[in-house]
């Protein structure tokens, strides 16, 4: 994950910090996430399913927690879905769950255990980016994927636009309203728990047009980057979750961005 041991440990320590032990792995798996399930995690799908990842595939999820979305992109897809996370107590919320991911690995001071260079025929990551404190933290986590990848595997990378500050959605809000962040401040967000209540969690903030230019110094290419709506959401996500309710926030100012790229 690191091209240095003090970026590694950097990294390590800024993941941990967000969602860190039992207790952690447990709020994290609580997260009602339905911002998400709308408007990131399926056009994620769509963009491997684009990129003809499925039966057979290789597929990383780097930065799995407590399995969910590696579970789900299984049953999808298809492919074989190998998680990673730098908790280990997350991985154990994940294998005692049986999501459907063939297996987990740790990552262990900033290298995925037991996956060897190229494993991967494409690699997934949600949200990673929330808790990484700097730009060495990032373009280590870029790099440990990149060495992941196979040449010309594709990268899908889920994060949230720290721009859309104070906007109430119906899973979580970013920040305070006209708040405006430096790249790798810290931000206060407020998550929605499955049972109505909220979490309120530190993360960092990384502005969505810095990332081309970071992935591309890590070993990518073909950069590209796309802020699912509303109205695209009735084509991939549940239609049961886009009639629930009116989304009024996430049709007017839609806060999640996809980047994918290419291993160089």
């Amino acid at each position: 994950m690191s091209d240095s041991e003090r970026e590694s440990g950097d990294q390590g320590a800024a993941e941990a910090a967000a969602w860190s032990g039992s207790e952690g792995a447990r709020a994290f798996a609580a997260l009602e996430a339905a911002t998400d399930w709308l408007l990131g995690y399926p056009f994620v799908f769509r963009a491997l399913a684009r990129r003809r990842i499925g039966a057979g595939a290789v597929l990383v999820d780097y930065g799995c927690g407590p399995g969910k979305v590696a579970g789900h992109a299984a049953r999808l897809l298809g492919a074989r879905v190998v998680g990673v996370d730098t908790s280990p107590e997350m991985l154990a919320l994940a294998r005692a769950s049986d999501t459907g991911a063939a297996e987990y690995h740790l990552v262990d001071g900033g290298r995925v255990a037991g996956l060897a260079d190229g494993a991967a025929d494409a690699v997934m990551c949600s949200h990673v980016l929330a808790s990484l404190p700097d730009e060495e933290a990032v373009l280590a986590v870029f790099r440990e994927v990149r060495r992941l990848l196979r040449p010309g595997g594709p990268f899908v990378l889920l994060a949230t636009d720290p721009d859309r500050t104070g906007t109430e959605y119906a899973s979580l809000r970013i920040g305070e309203a006209g708040a405006v962040h430096a790249p790798g401040q810290e931000l206060t967000v407020r998550l929605r728990r499955t049972d109505g209540s909220w979490q309120e969690v530190r993360n960092h903030a990384w502005p969505v047009g810095l990332l081309p230019g970071l992935l591309e110094r890590a070993g990518f290419r073909d950069v590209v980057q796309h802020r699912p709506t509303v109205a695209e959401a009735g084509e991939v996500a549940d239609p049961a979750l886009v009639g629930s309710r009116p989304w009024a926030a996430e049709r007017e100012r839609p806060p999640l961005v996809v980047t994918t790229a290419v291993a160089a």
